[in-house]
């Protein structure tokens, strides 16, 4: 199981902006589209994010969409590993 028991909160909201554009972020490192390290700076990212209720309210509200928030710092490296 990949996780970041440093910073959960960042994990779940990196987790979560993926699954709601179609991205499985265990499955995109196991399957070699993304690399473990490669992972961890994006959850790093989220964790210097300063765009966290906006976040919470987005993903609280979206359970599918097309594309993540403008705001959100890792939109390109998300959105690059949609299906």
């Amino acid at each position: 199981m990949i996780g970041y028991s440093d910073a959960p909160r960042a994990w779940g909201y990196t987790r979560g902006a993926a699954r709601v554009v179609g991205v499985n972020l265990t499955d995109a490192v196991l399957e070699g589209w993304l690399s473990r390290g490669e992972l961890g700076q994006i959850v790093d990212t989220c964790t210097t994010c300063a765009q966290a209720q906006p976040c919470t309210d987005w993903l609280a509200h979206t359970a599918k969409a097309d594309h993540l928030p403008g705001y959100c710092p890792n939109k390109a490296v998300i959105e690059a590993l949609k299906p």
